[in-house]
């Protein structure tokens, strides 16, 4: 798979992207990630990517023009722009993204994004939540984090990323929750279920104990 990223801060992915799991992929060559600085394609001598909303209002809005010519000289993709007026992000949305072959996310900044960018430029528009940040590049490695660790080959064990929360096997509820050593602990103690040995009480513990996403 290859993500580009469209960002006025490319600085910003250089310490998330050399850790963990998206740094072994990236060494894997299972995805090949490329940002792209959006004041390059820029025409002035100041780099100028934003200018004042029409009709007025507080903040800047980065340009339908210049955020265009990037997109063109990036090529084809499946191209988001991350946007509170986006549809909220799922796992399930995560797992469609991962079977494509390119994603291009635009990280937007300041006030927010020509309206026309994604009326005419994008696929889609998504949210990570119902809150505001300072731009889209976290909610752009939110969205990576989620969609690479389910590209086959990515984690240690295909299964890893199968019976979790939120995944089809679970029926996008929340996973049981599960115990390791010691099994008593200042008179804490793992439900007999789990150390019984027994796969039929813990299968049936385990579906008894996923559960629905509550707010």
């Amino acid at each position: 798979m290859r993500i580009d990223l469209v960002t006025l801060f490319p600085s910003m992915f250089t310490s998330p992207f050399a850790e963990s799991i998206v740094q072994r992929a990236i060494k894997k060559k299972l995805i090949d990630i490329k940002i792209h600085n959006l004041r390059d394609w820029a025409v002035d001598k100041y780099k100028t990517v934003d200018d004042r909303p029409f009709g007025g209002g507080v903040g800047m809005i980065l340009k339908v023009d210049i955020i265009d010519r990037c997109l063109k000289d990036i090529g084809p993709g499946h191209t988001i722009l991350l946007s509170p007026r986006g549809k909220r992000f799922t796992e399930q949305k995560a797992e469609t993204l991962a079977k494509l072959d390119r994603i291009i996310l635009i990280c937007g900044h300041y006030e927010g994004v020509d309206q026309r960018v994604a009326d005419h430029l994008v696929d889609e528009e998504i949210s990570i939540g119902d809150f505001i940040t300072t731009g889209g590049e976290l909610p752009a490695m939110l969205i990576i984090d989620s969609v690479v660790r389910l590209l086959p080959g990515v984690l240690g064990k295909n299964e890893s990323s199968q019976e979790e929360s939120f995944s089809s096997k679970l029926n996008r509820k929340i996973e049981y929750p599960q115990y390791t050593r010691p099994a008593e602990y200042r008179g804490w103690s793992v439900p007999t279920a789990l150390l019984s040995g027994n796969p039929k009480l813990i299968e049936e513990f385990k579906k008894k104990n996923t559960q629905e996403k509550t707010d």
